[in-house]
C-alpha cells in the first residue's frame, strides 16, 4: 500500500545529509568527550563544532547553548532550574505560562503546583495560566495584569505545536523588557536579578520563523532536532549568560554544570547539520510548504464544504492544518485515513493515545463537538503536490 505522511509536527524523517553525518561520527568519533585521551578530544572538538553553528543560527554565544536529551527535558531545565535558583524571602514565586503550552510545560507547572518547593522558607509556587482569544493568540493585557515583582519566569511558545498559530513573542518580550526596566531600580525586587525570565519553545517554529534571540528578546529558548529532520533524543536549550539556572541532573558536571551525563556526539552533529539545512532551506521551504497547505484546504472543502479551519484568521505556520470536520468522529477518521495509508493526527503526539479532545481547541472556546472532529495535517519537506492529489482522493472516498 503507498504510504502518506502528513504528520511533520509529530517528528520529521531524517534528512539523508544529516545520517551521513551522524553514521560518519558513530564510526570514527565514538570518544568520550571527557576523556583527555585523542579519542577523547576527537569526540569534544565535535560537540564544540556543533554548539558554535547552532548559537551561530540563533545569535547566541558558544556557552550559552547547553545540550539536552530532548525538548521536554529542556523545558523542565527552565521551569525547575530556574524555581531552584529563585532568590525570594517570604514570598511564592510566580510563573506565567500559556493555557495552550505544550504538556511538556503545562504539566510541569501542574506539577510543580502540587508538589510545592520548599525556597526560602516559603512553600510552593504560584502558576497564572494566560487566556488566549478564538485565534490562539495569548491575551497580552492579561500578561501585563500579572507580571509582578514576585514573577520568576514566563514561557510562550513560538507556535503552537496542533494550530500552528505564531505567538506576538517579540511584542511579549518588549513587554517583560519594560517591566524589568521600571522596576529596576528597587533592590529587594526580582527584576534588580534579572528576573522575569522569558523562556519560549521554538521546536515548531524554527524551521520556518527568525529565531534570532535579540530579534525576539528572550532569555531561554528550547529547540529540538526531531522537528527539523535530525534525530530523535537530543534537544538544545539556550540560556541567556547569567541568567540564573540550577541543573536538575547531576553528576559529573557536562554542559557547563547545567547538564550531567556523556554527551551523544553522533546526535549532537546530526542536530547541528540539520539547523544548517533549515538555515538554507527557510523560506524557500516556507513558500513551498505553505503553497501546498493552501492547495489541500481548498481541494477539503471542495469534497466537505463545512470543514473549517481552525484559527482559520490567526497568523500560523505554513505546514500545519487543523481541520475540523462537523458530523464526523476525529478519532474513527483517524483510523480509517491509517488503514487506507494516511498518517495524521488528532494533536499533539504526546497525548495521541488519550481519548479527550484537544485541551488547546477548548481553550480557544471551540465547542466540544467540533474539537472532537478534529484534525490535524502536518506537511513538510518531502511532501509534494502529486502526493496530496493522491490522497485526496482516497480522503474523498472515505468522506463520502
Amino acid at each position: 500500500m503507498k504510504r502518506f505522511y502528513f504528520d511533520y509536527a509529530a517528528t520529521t524523517p531524517i534528512y539523508p545529509e544529516v545520517l551521513k553525518e551522524i553514521n560518519s561520527n558513530l564510526r570514527n568519533n565514538f570518544g568520550n568527550p571527557g576523556s583527555l585521551n585523542f579519542f577523547g578530544q576527537t569526540a569534544m572538538a565535535i560537540v564544540d563544532k556543533s554548539r558554535e553553528k547552532i548559537a551561530k543560527s540563533i545569535g547566541a554565544n558558544f556557552r550559552e547553548i547547553i545540550f539536552t536529551g530532548s525538548a521536554t527535558e529542556s523545558n523542565n531545565l527552565v521551569l525547575r532550574g530556574i524555581l531552584k535558583n529563585a532568590k525570594i524571602k517570604n514570598q511564592k514565586p510566580r510563573i506565567i505560562i500559556s493555557s495552550i503550552e505544550h504538556e511538556s510545560v503545562l504539566e510541569t507547572a501542574r506539577d510543580l503546583e502540587k508538589e510545592g518547593l520548599a525556597l526560602s522558607g516559603v512553600e510552593g509556587v504560584e502558576v497564572i495560566y494566560l487566556k488566549v482569544s478564538k485565534n490562539g493568540i495569548v491575551d497580552l493585557e492579561h500578561l501585563k495584569k500579572y507580571l509582578n515583582e514576585r514573577t520568576v519566569l514566563v514561557s510562550i511558545m513560538y507556535a503552537n505545536n496542533e494550530t500552528g498559530v505564531i505567538q506576538p513573542i517579540a511584542k511579549i518580550g518588549e513587554i517583560i523588557r519594560n517591566f524589568r526596566e521600571k522596576n529596576h531600580p528597587n533592590p529587594h525586587t526580582l527584576v534588580a536579578s534579572g528576573y522575569p525570565l522569558f523562556h519560549t519553545d521554538a521546536v515548531q517554529a524554527f524551521q520556518f520563523l527568525d529565531c534570532n534571540i535579540e530579534n525576539l528578546g528572550v532569555d531561554l529558548m528550547t529547540l529540538s532536532a526531531h522537528k527539523i529532520y535530525g534525530p530523535k533524543g537530543i534537544g538544545a536549550l539556550y540560556i541567556r549568560k547569567s541568567s540564573g539556572i540550577s541543573p536538575i541532573i547531576t553528576g559529573g558536571g557536562q554542559e557547563f554544570g547545567l547538564r550531567s551525563g556523556t554527551e551523544n556526539v553522533a546526535a549532537i552533529a546530526g542536530f547541528a547539520k540539520a539547523i544548517e539545512l533549515a538555515d538554507k532551506n527557510r523560506q524557500k521551504e516556507k513558500k513551498r510548504i505553505f503553497l501546498l497547505a493552501q492547495y489541500f484546504f481548498k481541494e477539503i472543502k471542495k469534497i466537505i464544504p463545512s470543514a473549517q479551519l481552525n484559527a482559520e484568521k490567526a497568523e500560523r505556520l505554513p505546514n500545519i492544518l487543523n481541520i475540523a470536520f462537523p458530523g464526523y468522529n476525529a478519532e474513527s477518521l483517524l483510523i480509517k485515513f491509517d488503514l487506507n495509508g494516511i498518517a495524521v493526527s488528532r494533536g499533539s503526539a504526546c497525548m495521541a493515545r488519550s481519548s479527550q479532545p484537544s485541551y488547546v481547541l477548548k481553550e480557544m472556546g471551540i465547542n466540544e463537538s467540533e474539537q472532537r472532529s478534529s484534525l490535524r495535517f502536518s506537511f513538510g519537506r518531502f511532501t509534494t503536490k502529486e502526493e496530496i492529489s493522491k490522497a485526496l482522493k482516497i480522503i474523498k472516498k472515505i468522506l463520502k
